[in-house]
């Protein structure tokens, strides 16, 4: 188990992508909803609701709009969505997994093709990228329930697999059928987690330069606006140099 890995955190990038907030509550509705549907509503006894509930909340979404979530499951007036998981390559030869809960295939697929291809990427067929991305399960935490050291120690002791700390944050990495246990395993030590949820960690990242970055940035802020996109994952790695300059 590697404690201070120098993986950065691809699912979103710093500053202002990480605090904007559009559509993000529709989306975590949705999949609240969906979790709900698939399983019990109680959270307690749904691991993948509990882990909707907790991000949720780490959002800030009030507690009637979570409520109101679950309650359109058991009556049954949700819609019934399906879970998409698109391929594409993007800008710089960076890989994109695109993840999507929609209840219009046709929509969907329209819009994630035309946001790729307009921002300098393409589709590509299912299993073109993920076969270079392992499947995890990933707990967030905040930086301030402690230092590297500490979340170390408590994720090696819950039986997480990776660990990987900055100054943004603290992400714990666990197989994906351990996901919930270590979850559950590290609220004693570090509180409850910020995010609990499956997701894809690159098996190496791809540096990319300033022009390429800004593209990238722009597609990955056009698949955000679509309230059919849940997550956007990527094995880009941007300088903290990059950064600056892209402001």
């Amino acid at each position: 188990m590697a404690g201070h890995s120098k993986f950065k955190n691809i699912m979103h990038r710093k500053g202002a992508q990480d605090k904007k907030r559009s559509g993000m509550f529709s989306k975590l509705s949705r999949e609240i909803t969906v979790a709900a549907k698939m399983g019990l509503p109680d959270p307690d006894m749904n691991p993948r609701l509990r882990a909707a509930i907790n991000a949720a909340k780490a959002q800030s979404m009030p507690k009637d709009n979570i409520q109101r979530s679950i309650d359109k499951a058991v009556k049954g007036d949700a819609e019934n969505y399906e879970e998409i998981r698109y391929e594409a390559f993007g800008p710089g030869g960076v890989s994109l997994i695109v993840e999507t809960l929609t209840d219009n295939r046709n929509r969907t697929v329209t819009n994630v093709r035309t946001a790729i291809g307009k921002n300098g990427g393409n589709l590509g067929a299912p299993g073109s990228v993920s076969h270079a991305f392992d499947r995890m399960g990933l707990i967030s935490y905040p930086a301030k329930v402690g230092d590297a050291e500490k979340v170390f120690e408590a994720a090696l002791e819950a039986g997480a697999e990776d660990v990987a700390s900055s100054e943004d944050g603290h992400e714990i990495w666990t197989a994906v059928g351990d996901l919930h246990e270590v979850s559950k395993a590290l609220e004693p030590a570090l509180g409850e987690a910020e995010g609990a949820k499956l997701a894809w960690r690159p098996q190496t990242t791809v540096e990319v330069d300033e022009g390429d970055a800004a593209t990238l940035f722009k597609l990955i802020d056009v698949l955000d606006d679509d309230d059919d996109v849940q997550t956007v994952w990527g094995n880009y790695e941007v300088s903290d140099a990059v950064m600056e300059r892209l402001g």
